[in-house]
């Protein structure tokens, strides 16, 4: 776990720093002509899921509250990695793999079991809704999908990240919301 933790202490911060850059990219290649409907509806929810009032980890929660966010969304990207990203321009394409390439960590930090269920969650954000909007209305609308991408813009320019202490107790914390949280 030594090496393990190590990386962790020193990744995760970057992600939370990271996050609304992260966004940004998904909701990018969202916006990209051509992307086939499953995997837009992945990468909505992925990006949903910034707006549940009720996620895994609450976003208050000192130095882990946007973690979750940030494992949902490289989860999301790693789930639709492989797919059509249609007429997406080469260098968000290259960004959204990166994104789904740290879901590796995500798998290493939280071992197999707890990471398979939140590839699970993770697939079924797309039945569900935030803030009133579910996937299937932001994906077919043209009115909420615009709504729901200057929400996303703002949040993104006014995402101020949490600080995250590099220590081992952080860790700890975080991997027992997901354990705890997480449906079996």
């Amino acid at each position: 776990m030594g090496d393990l933790k190590e990386k962790c202490l020193d990744t995760f911060p970057g992600w939370l720093r990271n996050l609304g850059e992260s966004v940004e990219v998904v909701l990018a290649v969202i916006e990209a002509a051509g992307v086939p409907d499953p995997v837009r509806r992945q990468l909505i929810a992925g990006v949903n899921y910034l707006f549940k009032s009720l996620d895994l980890i609450p976003d208050g929660i000192d130095d882990i509250g946007y973690l979750d966010d940030a494992f949902v969304l490289r989860v999301a990207a790693d789930l639709v990695k492989d797919g059509d990203l249609g007429k997406t321009a080469e260098d968000k394409v290259r960004s959204l793999k990166v994104l789904a390439g740290e879901a590796d960590l995500v798998r290493e930090f939280l071992e197999a079991s707890t990471y398979d269920r939140l590839v699970r969650y993770t697939k079924d954000l797309v039945k569900g809704s935030a803030r009133g909007r579910s996937v299937d209305d932001i994906a077919t609308s043209p009115d909420v999908f615009r709504e729901f991408a200057s929400e996303v813009r703002s949040f993104s320019s006014g995402y101020e990240s949490p600080s995250f202490s590099r220590e081992e107790k952080n860790l700890i914390k975080l991997r027992a919301f997901f354990e705890a949280k997480l449906p079996r």
